[in-house]
């Protein structure tokens, strides 16, 4: 928050009249800053958003801390979201953010005394948007492996192993393009997978993905590996060489077209519908956690969002007295 200043003749600078809702918020900050010792970072994040805050309500003709009511605060809340002349609108998150510093700033006036309460303290911060992971349903699952194995030759026999690896294991599709074919053991049903900052982690791999790949190392690998320097790769390309991770997404891409699914189908769809049908069999989270590499078990929390809100909506549709 800036101040109006001018120059003092002896070469200082000397603020001039504020008001009392500007001079509250300078000692807030200074408490921020002398007393509670916050960031840089932060208090100058608070100060911006303070500063918001103050034009906001000068707007409005409030210029005291006693003249701010809950209503004004919802109402640079929605400001916040919507944008005004001078700012673009802010992300839920955002607005969250800023609006952390106002109550900070009107639980500070209330414990101080300088009003008689909180007018920030019942407005809840914007909700940010459900991000639910994207599953597909188990029969659906079917449809696109054997969309994906489709017709002779090497080719269907790669896609239908690739998708059920992908299907059967949950992993990333950068790690599945990266699979070597010492990284298999398909007598014991495991796989290795190298995750995200070079963590390895070994993971059962099922009955169907594990004929899959059979199939296709035994009929179909061997044909595309001499045309090329296929090196240890799993998955190849019609020149003999690792495939890609376009390349994998283009194949998923069409044997969702033509299994005719509707929406956006990716590879981590099938990585999403692997750990929601997991939970949905009554995986405990923490195992399910393990098999995807999540270094921590609230990201994989997100999956249960999704089944619980299944279950609302089994809940909705048969319920009698739940309308």
């Amino acid at each position: 928050m800036g101040c109006p200043r001018h120059d003092h003749p002896d070469g200082g600078a000397t603020q001039v009249s504020t008001t009392p809702l500007e001079r509250a918020v300078r000692t807030w900050l200074t408490q921020l800053d002398v007393e509670r010792g916050v960031s840089r970072n932060t208090l100058s994040a608070y100060r911006r958003d303070s500063g918001r805050y103050l034009d906001h309500l000068a707007a409005h003709g409030v210029t005291d801390p006693t003249e701010v009511t809950e209503a004004h605060v919802s109402g640079f809340l929605a400001a916040l979201r919507t944008g005004d002349d001078d700012h673009a609108p802010l992300a839920a998150s955002s607005a969250a953010r800023t609006l952390v510093a106002v109550r900070g700033l009107h639980k500070f006036l209330a414990l101080e005394g300088v009003t008689e309460h909180n007018p920030a303290e019942d407005v809840a911060p914007p909700a940010p948007p459900s991000r639910l992971p994207k599953a597909i349903a188990p029969d659906e699952v079917v449809r696109l492996i054997d969309a994906a194995g489709l017709g002779d030759g090497p080719i269907p026999l790669r896609d239908r192993a690739m998708l059920e690896v992908l299907y059967g294991t949950g992993a990333r599709i950068s790690e599945a393009v990266g699979l070597d074919i010492d990284d298999l053991d398909l007598a014991s049903g495991a796989v290795r997978l190298l995750g995200k900052g070079g963590k390895e982690r070994v993971v059962p791999i099922g009955t169907y993905a594990t004929e899959a790949v059979q199939a296709w190392t035994v009929r179909g690998r061997p044909e595309m590996a001499t045309k090329g320097k296929a090196g240890p790769a799993l998955f190849l390309n019609q020149r003999g060489a690792r495939l890609s991770r376009q390349s994998a997404w283009a194949v998923i891409t069409a044997a969702a077209g033509r299994a005719n699914l509707t929406g956006h189908v990716s590879p981590h769809t099938l990585r999403h519908s692997f750990a929601t049908h997991l939970l949905e069999g009554g995986a405990d989270v923490r195992v399910v956690q393990e098999l995807l590499g999540h270094a921590s078990v609230t990201t994989t929390q997100i999956y249960t969002m999704v089944t619980v809100q299944q279950l609302r909506e089994v809940y909705a549709q048969s319920h009698p007295r739940a309308r």
